[in-house]
Formats: C-alpha cells, sequence, structure tokens
C-alpha cells in the first residue's frame, strides 16, 4: 500500500470534521460545506477499501489518487482559514466562500466523472482476487487488459485527460473566451459540408484545440446531427494503432466490445467503401503526431466524417479543410488571465492595472499561457508580479509551475522533431520578439553553421511551419525555383521564442552553443561580464542594445563562434571590438530597426574576417570599401538592405575583384541612392547571382554585364528609372533567370536577347512600356525557355513561341500590390 493511499484517507477524515463546524458556524459556506460533507462520506469508504486492500496501485492510478489527495489537502487549509475568519470581515468571507464553491465542484467531479474512485476499487479488488483464486488465468486477464489500452498510457490514461479538459470546461477556465468563432468555423465544416470527410483543428501548443474539439463534441446542434454517435480517441506520439483501428471499427459497425477484444475483424490498410445510407458518425482524433499514423486510422465511408486535432498541419489530399486556431484578443486575453489570477473576469480595484496589462501582454494571446501564468501569479504581492514581469522579459520561468505546465508541455513539439531542424528551431531565438526575421538570413545561417545546402534549409523552415513552430509570411513566390529569400520573412510566437530561449540558456553561460540576449537592453548582460575570464564557446552570439559606444563593450574571446548578430537601434554604432577574437567567424549580420541609415565606427573590424563567407547589412550607412581596408577573401555572399550604399561603390577606388575573389551573389535591395553599379563588378568572374531590386534610382547598368560569364541569376526587379538593359547582356551565356518586373519605364527588350541560350524563365509583369518583343525568328533560338510571366498585353507573342516550343508555359500576371515589407 502506498503512503498516499493512508494520507489520503486521513486527510479526509480530517477534512470531515472541519467540514461540519463549518456547516453549524459559518453561514455563507453552509450549502458548500454540507454537500461537500455528502461527496466526502461517500468517498470515505471507497478510500479505506482501497488503503487496506494490501495490493500496490499502478502508477498511472496512483497519481490520480496522488492528484486528488492534493485536491482535499488544499480543502483541508481552507476549511481551517474559513474557520479562523472573523464574522465582520465580509470581504474575504466572500473570497473563502467563493473558494468553497470551486473546491465543492472539483470533488464532485471527481465523483462522478470517468476516474471516479469506484472503478479504482473495483479494479483494484478484482485484480487481487484474480490473483488469489484463479492464477490458471493470469495469462488470460493480462491479455485482457492490454487489449483495453489505447494510445500511449491506455484507457486510464485517457480518461484521466478526457476528465481533466472536462474539468477545465466545467469550472470555466476557458470561459468560453475565444471559442465561439472558431466553433462556428469547425461546426460549419462538420455538419455543413457533405463534401468534406475529414476535417481538422491545428493550432500551437497551448491554444485550446482540445477544449474546442471537446466542445464541439458536447455541442447541442451536433450531438443531433450525429445522433449521439461521437468518438473521441487520443491518439498520442506512440499509438497502439491495431487497438485504435479496432475500437473505430467497432463503433462504426455496432459492436463496441469487438474494439476491446479482436482485432481479426477489422479489414485491414486504407479502407474506403460505398454503404449507401449509414448512420452518421462523428470520430474525433485528438493529438495525432504523424500523417502515417492518421492515413491508417481514416475510414473513408459516407456519413462517417473524421475530425483530427493537431499541432501540425497535414496535406490536402488527407484532411480536406482545417481550421487554424487563432490566438485570443486582447480583451479576450485579459478576460482568461483574469479568470486565473483572480477568480474573475475583469482587473481588481486593488491590482496594479498597468502591471497586470504589461504581463497580458507577454502571453500574446496564448490561452495556456494566460492560464498558467495568472495561476502562478494568483494571491501574490505586487513585488512578485513586477519580478515575474522582468523574467518573462528575459524570456525566463517565472516560477518551477510556469516552466512546468507551459514550457515543457510547449516543449514536447520541439522534442519530437530531429537532431537538425531542433537546431534549427533553436536558432529561431536568436533574433528579437515581434520582428519579422528575413528567409535569406535564416537560411544563410542554417547553411553555414548545420553543413545543409539551402534546398534542404528550405526544406527545414516548410516543415517548423508545417508544425506550427514558425509561421511564414505567405508570399506567391515562396518555393519557386529562382525566387528570391530576401523579399520573403518568418514570424514566430513569443512563448515558442521563450521556449528557444529557455532551452538555449541552459548551463554554464562559457559553454553554451548560443548566447544569446533575449530582449534589447542599454549595456551588455552582467552574466557576460562576470565570465569574461574564460572564453565563451558558443556557436553563435547574438547581441540587442541601442546605441553603443567605445567604452559600453568590455573584451571577450569567441573561439568557436560562427555566426554574430548584432540587432540594434541607433544612428551610430561602434562595432564590438570582440570580432577581432571570432576567428572562425562565418556568418555575419548586422540589423539596425532605428529610424535612420546607421554609421558605423571601428570598421577596421572588417579586415580579420577572413573566412567570412555571409555578410548581411540592413538599414546602414555602407563604409567605402577601399582597397587596403577590407579584404574579404571568403566572402560568397553579400546583401545590403534599406543602405546607403553609393558612396561605397566609388569606381576610382574601389576594386571588387580584389576585395571579394570569390563572392558569388550580391544583393542590393532598397537602397534609394544607388545610381549606377561600378563597372568592375564586370570583373568579379565568380558571381553567380546579381540581385539589384526596389532601387528606384538605378538608371543605369554597366555596359559589360556581359562579362559576368557565370551569372546564372539577374534581378532587377522594381527599378523604375531603368530604361534599357545594356545590349551585351546577350553574352551572359550560363543565365537562367531575368526579372525586370515593375521596371516602369524599360521600353524595350534588347535584340541580342534570344542569345541566351541556357534562359529558363523569365518574369516581365508590369512592364507597361515594353509592347512589342524582338522578331520571333529570334526568339524561336531560346531552346531552353520553360516560362514566361508578363503582362496581357505581349502574352499573344509569346504564346507563338508555344507553336515551337511545347515546353513552353506563358503566364498572365495578375496585379498584387504589397507593403508587407514596410512593417518591420
Amino acid at each position: 500500500m502506498a503512503f498516499n493511499d493512508f494520507f489520503a484517507g486521513e486527510i479526509a477524515t480530517e477534512l470531515l470534521k472541519q467540514l461540519l463546524s463549518i456547516s453549524r458556524k459559518s453561514c455563507l459556506c453552509k450549502s458548500s460545506a454540507d454537500n461537500l460533507i455528502t461527496s466526502i462520506e461517500e468517498l470515505l469508504p471507497i478510500i479505506n477499501e482501497i488503503k487496506y486492500s494490501g495490493v500496490e496501485l499502478s502508477a498511472i492510478r496512483q497519481s490520480q489518487l496522488d492528484r486528488f489527495s492534493e485536491t482535499l489537502r488544499g480543502g483541508l487549509e481552507l476549511a481551517r482559514k474559513v474557520l479562523a475568519s472573523g464574522r465582520w470581515n465580509v470581504y474575504k468571507n466572500l473570497q473563502l466562500a467563493r473558494k468553497m464553491e470551486r473546491l465543492e465542484k472539483q470533488v464532485s467531479r471527481f465523483v462522478s466523472g470517468p476516474m471516479q474512485a469506484h472503478l479504482l476499487a473495483d479494479v483494484h479488488h478484482m485484480r487481487f482476487e484474480t490473483m488469489e483464486r484463479f492464477d490458471r488465468l493470469e495469462g488470460r486477464l493480462e491479455q485482457r487488459l492490454n487489449s483495453m489500452k489505447i494510445g500511449a498510457g491506455g484507457w486510464v490514461e485517457e480518461a484521466v485527460k478526457r476528465m481533466e479538459v472536462e474539468e477545465e470546461a466545467g469550472l470555466g477556465i476557458f470561459n468560453g473566451v475565444g471559442l465561439d468563432l472558431g466553433k462556428s468555423k469547425v461546426k460549419k465544416m462538420i455538419i455543413g459540408r457533405d463534401d468534406l470527410n475529414v476535417v481538422g483543428i491545428c493550432g500551437i501548443g497551448g491554444s485550446g484545440k482540445t477544449t474546442l474539439a471537446n466542445e464541439i463534441c458536447r455541442d447541442n446542434q451536433v450531438r443531433s446531427y450525429f445522433n449521439n454517435r461521437i468518438l473521441f480517441l487520443t491518439v498520442s506520439q506512440s499509438p497502439d494503432l491495431q487497438q485504435l483501428r479496432a475500437r473505430i471499427w467497432g463503433f462504426l459497425t455496432g459492436n463496441e466490445a469487438m474494439g476491446y477484444t479482436n482485432n481479426l475483424f477489422v479489414p485491414q490498410g486504407k479502407l474506403q467503401c460505398e454503404w449507401g445510407s449509414g448512420p452518421r458518425t462523428l470520430v474525433v482524433l485528438d493529438d495525432v503526431w504523424s500523417l502515417s499514423a492518421l492515413e491508417q486510422l481514416i475510414f473513408r465511408i459516407p456519413t462517417y466524417k473524421t475530425l483530427v486535432v493537431s499541432r501540425f498541419k497535414f496535406p490536402t489530399p488527407v484532411v480536406n479543410e482545417v481550421y487554424n486556431v487563432e490566438l485570443l484578443r486582447e480583451d479576450e486575453s485579459l478576460s482568461l488571465f483574469c479568470h486565473s489570477a483572480f477568480g474573475q473576469e475583469w482587473i481588481p480595484p486593488t491590482a496594479n492595472e498597468t502591471l497586470v496589462k504589461q504581463i497580458v501582454h507577454e502571453c500574446k494571446g496564448l490561452p495556456l499561457a494566460l492560464k498558467v501564468i495568472g495561476a502562478s501569479l494568483r494571491d501574490q504581492p505586487e513585488m512578485y508580479w513586477a519580478s515575474a514581469k522582468k523574467r518573462l522579459l528575459r524570456g525566463e520561468p517565472i516560477c518551477e509551475s510556469h516552466e512546468n505546465k507551459l514550457l515543457e508541455r510547449m516543449a514536447i513539439s520541439v522534442e519530437y522533431l530531429n537532431k537538425k531542424v531542433k537546431e534549427c528551431f533553436l536558432d529561431l531565438g536568436s533574433f528579437p520578439e515581434d520582428k519579422k526575421i528575413p528567409l535569406d538570413v535564416l537560411i544563410n545561417m542554417w547553411v553555414e553553421i548545420h553543413d545543409i545546402d539551402e534546398e534542404e534549409a528550405f526544406a527545414i523552415l516548410v516543415e517548423l511551419s508545417d508544425k506550427n513552430l514558425l509561421t511564414l509570411v505567405k508570399d506567391p513566390r515562396v518555393g519557386d525555383a529562382y525566387s528570391s529569400y530576401y523579399e520573403i520573412c518568418v514570424t514566430q510566437h513569443d512563448v515558442l521564442r521563450d521556449l528557444a530561449l529557455h532551452l538555449s540558456n541552459q548551463g554554464d553561460v562559457n559553454e553554451r552553443k548560443r548566447l544569446l540576449m533575449p530582449r534589447r537592453d542599454t549595456e551588455l548582460p552582467r552574466e557576460w561580464e562576470r565570465n569574461t575570464d574564460r572564453p565563451f564557446n558558443a556557436q553563435i552570439v547574438s547581441v540587442h542594445t541601442g546605441e553603443m559606444r567605445e567604452m559600453d563593450w568590455f573584451r571577450m574571446e569567441f573561439p568557436k563562434a560562427e555566426v554574430l548578430i548584432l540587432n540594434f537601434s541607433s544612428n551610430e554604432y561602434f562595432l564590438p571590438p570582440f570580432i577581432y577574437d571570432m576567428p572562425k567567424l562565418r556568418a555575419l549580420i548586422v540589423i539596425n530597426y532605428g529610424t535612420n541609415e546607421a554609421i558605423f565606427e571601428n570598421f577596421s573590424v572588417f579586415t580579420n574576417l577572413a573566412n567570412l563567407r555571409s555578410l548581411w547589412l540592413e538599414k546602414t550607412w555602407v563604409p567605402q570599401l577601399t582597397n587596403p581596408t577590407v579584404h574579404m577573401k571568403n566572402l560568397r555572399k553579400l546583401s545590403m538592405v534599406l543602405c546607403k550604399v553609393n558612396n561605397s561603390f566609388n569606381p576610382s577606388v574601389i576594386d571588387l575583384p580584389l576585395i571579394f575573389p570569390r563572392l558569388s551573389e550580391l544583393i542590393i535591395d532598397h537602397c534609394h541612392d544607388l545610381i549606377k553599379l561600378p563597372s568592375s563588378i564586370c570583373e568579379v568572374n565568380s558571381l553567380q547571382s546579381l540581385s539589384i531590386t526596389n532601387c528606384h534610382r538605378l538608371c543605369e547598368l554597366p555596359a559589360d554585364l556581359g562579362m559576368l560569364k557565370k551569372l546564372q541569376i539577374l534581378r532587377l526587379y522594381a527599378c523604375p528609372e531603368l530604361k534599357m538593359l545594356p545590349p551585351r547582356i546577350g553574352e551572359l551565356i550560363g543565365l537562367k533567370y531575368l526579372d525586370i518586373s515593375q521596371c516602369f519605364n524599360l521600353r524595350c527588350l534588347p535584340g541580342e536577347i534570344f542569345r541566351l541560350a541556357s534562359l529558363e524563365k523569365i518574369d516581365m509583369r508590369e512592364c507597361s512600356q515594353i509592347v512589342s518583343l524582338p522578331p520571333q525568328t529570334a526568339l524561336s533560338n531560346m531552346k531552353s525557355l520553360r516560362r514566361v510571366i508578363c503582362d496581357d498585353e505581349v502574352s499573344w507573342q509569346w504564346r507563338y513561341l508555344e507553336k515551337t516550343n511545347p515546353n513552353l508555359y506563358v503566364q498572365v500576371a495578375e496585379k498584387c500590390y504589397s507593403l508587407d515589407w514596410l512593417d518591420g
């Protein structure tokens, strides 16, 4: 017999005595006390039966009794407070009365729920008698019990989970907040669309997916539509698929007992058949983690519908339509938080309203975060709340309950990933909260430190998006073979970012793989300064500050650092001297979130970046690149976004081939002072991709552009002052992709374009001045051309080529206007 068996009985006995006293003395709590007396009097004999049976409880049943012991212990403390409270303290007595009512509901639900103590005692007693009197039936009994297990932990575990969800709904923990919209949309998919057999509820962990699914199952209209034929199953990460299939098949055929005993009669493989008009049936598959498991649990039979609840997005052929759970609005968030923190749906007069709203803001509308953090702060003093706010801002758990109930639960999604994808997820904590992360920055970083190519990096990004661990900002060009990543961004919910920080910031600061500043600060963390006597072995270093001067930095050694991310907001910025002590630095990302381009000081640190392969500069003045100052012999990719660049390209002092002898990709985007490219760029023989986009003053390209024999991609997107392409463009024998879209003043395509024998795709949408093409006989020589995107006015001229080139597809572009890039 476990100690807690005895302890639960002792607590219940003592609580009963206290409740009898309350019933005689306290008017406000009398009703609750009487109801509790009735429940506990019914419960005591059952607890005593378990207590004296002499057989050890199983772990899951012991856990259930442990939780109930904690409830009783809390009730005993509450009863003592009620008895100690003065009769004239009306406000306190009202609070205690409400708590007594909640305790009454909790005890009542335990008694009447699917995991009631009667079930524990009966099964417990049955096992004991069977072992004593019917040893010969042991093998059969074990087989019987094993057949009753479903999912990862058996039918008891499913019942426990269902009871916990129902308890939340019964106690009003979510209180209907934010459910109405989702409930309406899911109901429409289930009972309003006969063409949908499999529908889904999808969202990040803690967003209320299971709560919504349970609300659907309890809805009177849904229950009436399916005539109460609704089966709710928890699948989990390691499901017993045969048993789950048997449960479903037994439910469908009306032989539910078969679902627990015999798998022989369950059809194998993917079942799809026509039964005509059978009874309407709804099966809810909760907590689905893999596509392979889901496919085995779907029976495509008319009148039978499946509702899939998962953190992941599954392909449309499998799940026909999905409702993505929306996060709560500000007013809904405040209501739910107050319900957990104060037991009411508004901020009480005694609370610090500003502090409460700041903490609610940090939860970013995630129901589980609001519930857990609110409950963790309940009845705590204001100083504790202030400390909690600071810890949340640093991405740290505010208490053990917050860490266990929120972060550890969210971490389940991450632990399920393979090692490389998990590492990529953790890298996302390197970027500031509430900011869009350029896709190009992520992919460059992952390519450099995880030894993968761009295609694999993009696949990892899509996987994280499908698992709701980040949000890929939609763009029609995403995923195209020649799409530009620097215009596409990803975002991440703050709680997921906090999880990445929490997992990355464990262990000795000098030994962490990622050394990260979670929030912008005026100075570097003191923890870093206290440990400068030893080298920091981080692979990724991320700094987030305001203006930094020389005296604001201190000496730090980074012998293993391969990525440095400098996030700041200022007009002037002194580059960190510790760059000198980063001999392995491969990727440098500098992003200014201020309003004006920042001027660099200490640019001499760039002379020590011999191993640098990728450089991203955003909203800065690019210093003049003079030959003796900078020599980046291994730089492969240079990106300048929203920068001042014109002085840095002074043709009289710059020799690009000498400075960047291995440069393969150059990106210049939204650099409005760029008027002409230096001619020396044509001598960078290693260049394979050149992107000059959204540069509204660019009016001239070098005449010798044709010298770039290795160039495969040329993007000149949205350069309205550009009026002509250089004639020698026809000499770009390796060019595969040409983008001149939104070059409104470009008057014509050069006649030499037909010489681009390797060209596979051309995008010339919104080039309104181009009304005619070179002669058709010349264009017919472009045998490699596979896709043309253009306006309707010139599409007919391109379509003429389709007759001689059957592999060519001419796409008429739809006009699309986006200002998403303005939203940093």
